[in-house]
């Protein structure tokens, strides 16, 4: 599956510079993320991190929709209490910071409001959604833990674009794919859900 809309989403980027105006930003912002388990049988706290990357927006000019796409340094996790249960306790876990970091790839469908009588030139607001690509560079090496190399997420979000240059933007993603599982409880698994805050310059 993600390999079929990895090669739609390439077949679309090789034509889209033909008939849409391009631009890009550097984007820095913050992520408030934790881990969705699939029981309750732990305590655990959302923690947040830092985001960083840049981002290219396609736009078709005169009817508001677009595309996002980008590449983003995602650092995300969850405060995780493994000791809340002997099987864990027994070997010295106790409250873990489980830290995950990513390199992201959205491909987001936008929308942005442009026919506002001249006030767009000022402050446009805008919507997205779609799917996200991530692949795992890095994690805290909690040997409790196995990590996936890449997860699938769902995001929607919005913002507000100001004197067409600056966007500030929040979005929520939800994690269609787990990122990790515990060895002893393999069935003990967790996705990605998190709130990213960003600013963005665009050229």
């Amino acid at each position: 599956m993600i390999r079929r809309l990895s090669l739609l989403i390439l077949s679309v980027l090789a034509v889209m510079p033909l008939c849409a105006q391009f631009r890009y930003a550097p984007v820095v912002g913050a992520d408030y993320s934790t881990l969705n388990f699939k029981q309750d049988l732990i305590e655990i706290n959302a923690k947040p991190g830092l985001r960083a990357g840049i981002n290219g927006e396609y736009m078709f000019p005169g009817i508001g929709f677009g595309l996002d796409i980008g590449a983003f340094y995602s650092m995300r996790g969850a405060g995780v209490n493994l000791g809340q249960k002997e099987i864990w306790a027994s070997e010295g876990y106790g409250k873990e910071r489980v830290l995950l970091h990513y390199l992201e790839i959205p491909f987001n469908l936008k929308f942005k409001w442009t026919r506002m009588q001249g006030l767009e030139e000022y402050i446009a607001p805008y919507v997205i959604g779609g799917p996200v690509f991530d692949f795992l560079l890095g994690h805290s090496n909690i040997a409790a833990m196995k990590y996936a190399g890449g997860t699938l997420g769902l995001r929607v979000g919005g913002g507000v674009e100001i004197k067409r240059e600056w966007q500030l933007q929040v979005a929520y993603t939800w994690g269609m794919t787990y990122s990790l599982k515990t060895v002893k409880l393999d069935q003990f698994s967790a996705r990605n859900k998190f709130v990213s805050v960003t600013l963005a310059r665009y050229f």
